[in-house]
């Protein structure tokens, strides 16, 4: 019950019911659409909370445009320290319309951001605006990383990207998503410098190539967050 629930929620105002279980996950995203990365993970008995959080501020949400698209459980946690559990992509029509919500939620639902904290124990979330049509294709039955790096400074980020796309290809990853120059609305701080999905064919796949390129180790990065979605 909990799991079905923390689909609902987490997909941030959105009355749609839960997807259809299939393997494939294939969702597209306009030029100039917002695209929504959502980390989070479900308070304990937050189900009353719940019900009160959709009733006041999913109507909010409809109305400046937000579109659920798939939402994937987080299995494993392989580099950093949060561990949400659920992942989740939204869609909005336009950086205005996606800006405008945050700037109209809490005139609309003065308590909204103490119904937030009290409704997840970890929430991160980011936003990019879309600057060419994309189609995203996931396949669950794969292995999914999701990695999201923050650089150094006064470090050849972009090198270190280079290189390390390369080693992806070289082990048999596939690049899934590639997103940079994203925001996160303030008290929901997650906005790497660059964030990549990359698709595996099995779990032996992936941890050569971890392996190899043990990320831990790059005096590039000031931080990294790797997640298993599935």
């Amino acid at each position: 019950m909990k799991s079905l629930l923390l689909i609902i929620i987490i997909a941030l105002f959105t009355g749609s019911e839960a997807y259809a279980q299939n393997s494939i996950k294939s969702f597209e995203y306009k030029k100039g659409e917002v695209l929504d990365i959502l980390l989070a993970r479900l308070a304990p008995d937050s189900e009353e909370l719940y019900s009160r959080y959709r009733r006041t501020a999913f109507p909010v949400a409809f109305e400046y445009t937000f579109e659920l698209m798939p939402v994937f459980s987080i299995t494993e946690l392989t580099l950093g320290n949060n561990f949400p559990t659920t992942f989740v992509f939204g869609k909005w029509s336009s950086l205005e319309k996606r800006e405008g919500f945050l700037a109209d939620i809490v005139d609309r639902v003065p308590d909204f951001h103490e119904q937030r904290r009290n409704t997840f124990t970890y929430i991160g979330l980011t936003y990019y605006e879309i600057p060419q049509d994309i189609t995203i294709t996931i396949d669950t039955d794969k292995v999914n990383i999701a990695t999201a790096f923050w650089k150094n400074e006064n470090q050849n980020f972009s090198a270190f990207i280079s290189d390390w796309t390369e080693e992806v290809i070289k082990y048999g990853g596939k690049v899934i998503l590639e997103l940079e120059e994203g925001k996160s609305p303030t008290g929901f701080y997650y906005n790497p410098d660059a964030f990549y999905l990359i698709q595996w064919e099995s779990k032996v796949a992936f941890d050569a190539f971890a392996k190899a390129n043990p990320l831990a180790e790059y005096e590039t990065l000031k931080n990294v967050h790797q997640l298993r979605i599935q």
